[in-house]
């Protein structure tokens, strides 16, 4: 198991109350794991417990089998952290960005340009960094996290600022590390992010774990067990007809509907999101 939380609590210093109420969950080695909820809800006090940045934390917090408390600097040498907002050197160049980092390691390490090409900006390795867009520092603050090698890889928003086509480009990468046997946990508001790419999600608000579950069996468990069919109707107007999953194959009606004789448009079975299940489930919206 790579993390395992049991009663995790926390307050920060001269607060009123506390951000984290006890929460628990684990994450396999090799999962990518989704921490989903809208902003303070807890799910960067999580992160920043496990990355060892916050200390003062009740309940038990282990990564990699050892408590994160009794862990000293090491436990860089195999965690890589992508946080929300860019954060370079900005004088200086994408390549020379990453050689620095690089050379804080002991142990192997990406190539540079190897790191940059796996976020398509291999082309800009020598521009710096003060000229690149919110989209290109957030793709370069991926390539400093997975230049290391990290068997545990942290991503704060990682779509967050990108275009599509490059937003797709970090989801396949994430997909290809989990494939390497990389386990990702991925903080987001993002439901459409998290359903792509996470093999289990949990749903946090408030400091709280309100489901945790993979996305497809949510959707199941939430999702209406009916499909409805549309025909076409006079003019531009569609008619609609509902049926039950269940004996869809022997229910005539539904059969008829398939003659022939009408021209059916689309067939949909009435799948949820999880953005509707977790607003379901928490009573809260998602608010960026």
């Amino acid at each position: 198991m790579m993390i395992r939380v049991e009663d995790l609590k926390f307050t920060y210093p001269q607060a009123s109350s506390e951000t984290l109420h006890g929460i628990d969950f684990s994450i396999e080695e090799g999962e990518i794991f989704g921490f989903l909820g809208p902003s303070g809800a807890g799910k960067s006090t999580t992160q920043k417990i496990l990355i060892g940045l916050l200390k003062g934390y009740q309940g038990v917090g282990m990564v990699m089998g050892k408590e994160i408390r009794d862990w000293g600097q090491e436990l860089y040498e195999q965690v890589g952290v992508s946080f929300e907002l860019p954060n370079h050197y900005l004088k200086l160049t994408a390549r020379e960005n990453l050689e620095y980092f690089r050379s804080l390691y002991s142990g192997a390490t990406l190539d540079a340009l190897d790191a940059l090409d796996k976020v398509g900006l291999k082309e800009d390795a020598d521009k710096r960094v003060s000229g690149f867009s919110k989209g290109m520092k957030i793709r370069l603050n991926v390539a400093r996290s997975l230049i290391h090698k990290p068997r545990l890889l942290f991503l704060d928003e990682p779509t967050s600022g990108l275009d599509p086509v490059n937003a797709r480009k970090i989801k396949d990468l994430v997909l290809a590390l989990r494939e390497q046997g990389t386990t990702v946990f991925v903080t987001t508001h993002n439901m459409w992010v998290a359903d792509e790419l996470c093999d289990r999600v949990a749903f946090v608000t408030a400091g709280e774990i309100s489901a945790i579950d993979s996305p497809d069996a949510l959707k199941k468990k939430y999702g209406k067990r009916e499909v409805v069919v549309e025909l076409a109707g006079d003019g531009d107007d569609l008619q609609a007809h509902s049926f039950a999953l269940d004996g869809l194959g022997t229910n005539d009606a539904f059969l008829s509907l398939l003659d022939g004789t009408r021209r059916v448009e689309t067939i949909h079975t009435q799948e949820t999101t999880l953005e509707n299940i977790f607003i379901e489930v928490t009573g809260q919206e998602l608010v960026s």
